[in-house]
């Protein structure tokens, strides 16, 4: 998963989305066991994934090879109206839509995967701070029954010795830390780099 994520980012300052979408892939088979919360999200992000692929290699693909590429031409093109400002135009039907929900989904996983990492005895649970890190990176985009049906799910997350054991098995706790501490500063640089360009570009609230 760190490494893919690693690759996308590339010394110019810009994403590589080929890297970056098999991030994604990596992160979703990671995610995926940890719990009904997990798979409650990822369920919605395979889609997203599986769609920016099909963009990647389809036939504009050399339009699609990084974040910058993508933006500049789905502009072009007028893909990134906002819904109902121009006839016949819709951002639901861009590629930059699309990554910018992946891009919300992979802050909530980077919050949760720091916070199971860094938590500590005595302190909130695994399933308090990953509703906190929720509320912070999704609920504000989301209607009142997915808030809700996400809300349940966290209530089903297993506790934090289980989620490590889950997260790295055969790994002592302290190692597990370790390894999920530098899996979400990973996550973090990615989301900070992507951060940068939607907003230079004015495109946060695409969606």
């Amino acid at each position: 998963m760190v490494s893919p994520f690693l690759a996308c980012m590339s010394p110019e300052g810009d994403v590589a989305l080929s890297q970056y979408l098999a991030g994604w892939r990596e992160l979703l088979r990671f995610l995926t066991p940890l719990g009904t919360v997990f798979a409650f999200a990822t369920s919605e992000a395979f889609n997203k994934v599986t769609d920016l692929e099909a963009r990647v290699h389809g036939p504009n693909a050399s339009h699609y090879t990084s974040l910058m590429t993508m933006i500049t031409w789905e502009r072009g093109a007028g893909l990134l109206q906002r819904p109902g400002t121009e006839p016949g135009h819709s951002a639901g039907s861009s590629g930059s839509r699309t990554l910018l929900l992946l891009h919300r989904a992979l802050r909530w996983s980077q919050l949760c995967l720091h916070r199971v990492a860094t938590g500590t005895l005595g302190g909130p649970d695994a399933g308090t701070q990953c509703g906190e890190a929720y509320s912070t990176a999704l609920a504000p985009h989301h209607p009142w029954l997915i808030r809700q049906a996400a809300r349940l799910a966290i209530l089903a997350l297993p506790s934090r010795g289980r989620l490590l054991q889950l997260a790295c098995p055969g790994t002592g706790e302290a190692d597990a830390r370790v390894a999920l501490a530098r899996a979400a500063g990973v996550l973090e640089d990615v989301y900070n780099r992507t951060q940068g360009l939607l907003a230079g570009h004015g495109l946060l609230q695409l969606a």
